[in-house]
């Protein structure tokens, strides 16, 4: 018997609602998290979050308190990044133009507005270039880049270029010279730049190889103000431009560990300050009422910043993140918001045809794909990670148009999809392709679709994708609706900023009745739930109705359910109430 074999059916939940099975904590972490407490006197559910974490009691306190003098690295152990550090302090010496060439992503336009307003501290303006995702597709572009080498004597890509060969030769056969700061995988050679800064180069060991490019360019900008300081000149506080840093980490979906997590917890913090105008009318329009966390970064300002890039104007989000003033910041800020109610709804018609697809094709392989024509490629990426959250396999989604498909890929935990698609594009089975762990892109001719995606996924069962249960639905432990107060929420807030690598305490409520059941708007469920010995429990069920939760739960009938999912503190007129975001749910039989 597999030695986790009496943790699984967590309440004797085999088959869930949503067809899982429920994991609870295995006898060894009930162990672990015992002997956390006693040596700690940390509360259990932090001791159970820190125990899941791997870490020891002796690390408890430095992991609830990261400190970035602590964790973060010594720039210079990325290659180049002396001569890129130069690079910049010449061309301010200089008073040379520079241009910013950024992705149309939040990481690069964060990357972007990191650079933007450096320079701007230091009394010079950079120019800004973001390519538009159909015209130009992704990374530098051969014209784009000898336009700007017309006048500019350096051109510093961000969150792109490290297998830009032709486009950064077209920039010095123009005159320009480049640097590249980035973390995409890069390839066996590297382009003809001043210098490429990436802890995904071939030649780096990987150990800094968790950071995005915004957090690249953060340590870049750290080494620069050194050098400065040895030549009595003050640089701008960087510790105020750590919010770009926490928005781009969670939204490019880094892991959350090690400096990652220090930076993300420290740039919070310079968010709730609310300095930044643009995150500050972001905030607003998306009528964010409480200090943001890590799930606000990812889910709610992240996608309005990245649906400039998708279907409306590229640069948009940088602009946004980089301007002073207030007045722009609202306007960009509302344009952002309305172009995201228009990527939504074409994103759900993108969504509901690749589910369907992939459904039928099957999703207990080591790779869920989808393909359609006139699919819009800006939706591709976030209908892949629906995919991926719906399987819990690797996901491809790619738009077919002109014989020629464009895709997005979003990947697992352990599964590294970027080096994947890059191994399938040398083969020749694809235009062009690559990425990082968790995110990749790729372009491919339609007649060649069906191959490639068998290819990249037997290369992602080797790495272990497929092997086990696609359907398991892991918790930290029971709890009963009494239990979940605020004081709770707020002791387990202090193990966080939770996301990628760092998952957020999932828990389970026992044979609860629904006392109250409503419907918000078309496809969310609104719950008030009791187990009949304490106060009432508030909780949301989220597209409730586009499977079988809201059904079941609306039509309740009297039966007592277990329910599975996500503490929160729900602010709604100056009142905050503990809400479970459910995510799961079972007939509680007996």
């Amino acid at each position: 018997m597999p030695r986790d074999e009496p943790s699984r059916a967590f309440l004797g939940v085999d088959r869930s609602l949503t067809g899982r099975i429920w994991v609870g904590p295995d006898p060894e972490q009930e162990r672990l998290c015992e002997a956390m407490v006693q040596e700690t006197g940390l509360p259990e559910a932090v001791a159970r979050v820190l125990c899941r974490a791997g870490i020891a009691p002796e690390g408890a306190g430095a992991y609830l308190a990261p400190a970035i003098r602590d964790l973060l690295p010594d720039p210079l152990t990325l290659k180049d990044m002396g001569e890129a550090a130069d690079r910049v302090i010449g061309a301010l010496d200089r008073h040379e133009r520079v241009a910013v060439f950024g992705d149309y992503d939040v990481d690069g336009g964060a990357s972007a507005a990191l650079l933007l307003t450096w320079f701007r501290a230091m009394g010079r303006e950079a120019t800004l270039y973001i390519p538009d995702r159909i015209d130009e597709g992704y990374g530098p572009n051969a014209p784009a880049m000898a336009r700007l080498a017309r006048d500019h004597a350096l051109i510093v890509c961000v969150d792109c270029g490290t297998v830009s060969h032709a486009p950064v030769a077209a920039a010095v056969e123009a005159g320009a010279q480049v640097v590249i700061l980035d973390h995409h995988l890069g390839g066996e050679t590297l382009p003809d730049a001043v210098a490429v800064v990436n802890p995904n180069r071939q030649d780096e060991p990987g150990d800094l190889g968790h950071l995005c490019a915004a957090a690249v360019v953060f340590l870049l900008l750290v080494e620069v103000n050194r050098r400065l300081r040895g030549r009595g000149v003050s640089g701008p506080d960087l510790m105020g431009m750590l919010d770009l840093v926490a928005l781009a980490t969670v939204a490019d979906v880094a892991p959350l560990v090690g400096v990652n997590r220090a930076l993300v917890r420290r740039g919070l913090d310079v968010m709730r300050g609310r300095g930044r105008p643009g995150l500050a009318a972001l905030a607003d329009v998306s009528r964010l009422a409480t200090a943001p966390t890590a799930y606000h970064l990812g889910y709610v300002l992240g996608p309005r910043i990245n649906a400039g890039g998708r279907i409306g104007q590229a640069d948009m989000g940088a602009r946004l993140l980089a301007t002073q003033s207030p007045g722009e910041a609202a306007t960009l800020a509302e344009r952002l918001d309305a172009v995201n109610t228009e990527r939504r709804e074409v994103e759900a018609a993108v969504r509901e045809a690749a589910l369907a697809q992939a459904e039928a094709r099957g999703a207990d392989g080591p790779l869920v794909w989808a393909a359609g024509e006139n699919w819009h490629p800006g939706v591709v990426g976030i209908v892949a990670a629906r995919l991926k959250e719906a399987t819990g396999r690797p996901a491809v989604v790619i738009g077919i148009e002109n014989g020629v498909g464009k895709g997005s890929g979003r990947s697992i935990a352990g599964v590294d999809l970027g080096a994947a698609v890059q191994r399938i594009a040398r083969e020749g089975l694809l235009e062009r392709g690559g990425g990082h762990r968790m995110a990749a892109g790729l372009t491919v001719a339609a007649d060649r679709i069906a191959p490639a995606m068998e290819r990249l996924g037997e290369l992602l069962a080797r790495q272990g994708a497929g092997a086990g249960e696609a359907r398991d639905l892991v918790l930290s432990g029971l709890l009963m609706p009494s239990g979940a107060t605020p004081d709770l929420i707020e002791t387990l807030e202090r193990a966080g900023p939770y996301g990628m690598g760092a998952p957020a305490p999932r828990f389970a409520f026992a044979a609860c009745r629904i006392a109250h059941a409503k419907r918000v708007g078309a496809a969310h469920l609104k719950l008030s739930v009791t187990d009949g010995s304490g106060p009432r429990l508030d909780a949301i069920v989220f597209g409730a109705f586009d499977g079988p939760l809201g059904p079941a739960l609306e039509g309740h009938n009297g039966a007592r359910f277990h329910l599975a999912g996500r503490l929160e503190l729900n602010h709604w007129q100056g009142r905050a109430r503990v809400q479970l975001r459910v995510e799961d749910a079972a007939f509680a039989t007996g």
